[in-house]
């Protein structure tokens, strides 16, 4: 990276829309966790060895892994807290990070109040600290099932009464296991609650996953990887111009996009769609950010004219008001 590019991209106003909280947990946090909640605490070397696999499902055991360290309110501030300053020095100024409330639940059978109380500590403190914004999307676990979905969902609604930085829902996991489809209703009903709906789609199955989540309301799409391989969902995305959370490195690091050079973020912003991007896991995949834009300008061409608009992509795809977005917007304009 050029100094001048690195200068542009840190004083560039973006917003990171696809974001897992568990996922910026980096290898030394994790061995801090370990140290507090393991009888033989894990090294340095046996923390990193966790952020290795070969494919989606290694993934996931990764992701497992880490989160199970995740227990006590002390735990969700670190780690909130941390994820907001790393965000900041990027020059990210919003951030709509996913929290796997479902896990919380379901595999760790937690009480996540007291947790969230944490986490919204950690995150008013960030704000003061470096003036970053952000909302929580609570995310469900797919193949845990529908009335799992729902449980989170209601928790969502329930909760933001109190907290309104709970924003809206997701479903992510195994789009094998979980068609879109089954929660049309749950979604209906947070949708009626006043929540935001996004779904994870065409990540590691075809076209009919963005279908379904399309046709259940879902308002940015996490991924969409596959939409490339259907010309009328393509033309259908452009015209109604769906936001697409792009996770480049994250598509190729999980074995669903084979190289880099494969992935269609360029045919997708050439064909006029709406796109953002995003990191999804930064410290399980070794990138963040600064570096997604880094890849686009490096690897797929992406000027510094591209990267102003993705930038603004970003802002018009979030969920903030119209009145912080039209102040970012004419920053990005002036970032020349």
């Amino acid at each position: 990276m050029t100094a001048a590019l690195k200068s542009f991209l840190r004083r560039l106003p973006k917003a990171e829309l696809h974001l897992h909280l568990e996922g910026t947990i980096s290898p030394e946090t994790l061995v801090e966790l370990s140290r507090r909640h393991d009888a033989e605490p894990l090294t340095l070397d046996q923390a990193r060895a966790l952020y290795r696999y070969t494919d989606f499902h290694g993934f996931l055991m990764a992701f497992k892994a880490v989160t199970e360290r995740l227990r006590t309110s002390e735990d969700y501030e670190l780690i909130t807290y941390k994820m907001l300053e790393a965000l900041a020095a990027q020059g990210v100024v919003h951030a709509e990070v996913y929290v796997s409330v479902g896990i919380v639940y379901f595999w760790q059978r937690s009480e996540f109040d007291p947790l969230f109380v944490a986490m919204e500590r950690a995150r008013e403190q960030a704000e003061k600290d470096f003036g970053i914004t952000m909302y929580w999307i609570f995310d469900a676990v797919r193949h845990f099932g529908v009335e799992a979905a729902g449980k989170v969902f209601r928790k969502a609604a329930e909760m933001k009464r109190d907290h309104p930085s709970i924003i809206g829902i997701g479903i992510g996991g195994d789009e094998r296991k979980g068609p879109a489809e089954l929660f049309r209703d749950v979604y209906s009903e947070a949708r009626d609650a006043g929540l935001r709906l996004t779904a994870h789609a065409g990540e590691a199955i075809g076209p009919e996953s963005i279908w379904g989540a399309l046709n259940i309301g879902a308002e940015r799409l996490g991924h969409a990887l596959t939409a490339t391989h259907d010309a009328e969902l393509i033309h259908l995305l452009s015209e109604r111009q769906v936001p697409l959370e792009i996770c480049m490195t994250s598509n190729v690091k999980t074995g669903c996009c084979a190289t880099l050079a494969d992935h269609p973020v360029r045919k997708y912003f050439d064909e006029g769609l709406m796109v953002t991007l995003n990191s999804d896991d930064p410290t399980m995949f070794g990138s963040d950010l600064e570096g997604e834009y880094l890849l686009a300008h490096d690897e797929f061409g992406f000027t510094e004219e591209h990267l102003r608009e993705l930038a603004a992509n970003s802002i018009e795809a979030s969920f903030l008001p119209p009145e912080p977005k039209i102040r970012w917007l004419h920053q990005i304009e002036r970032s020349v």
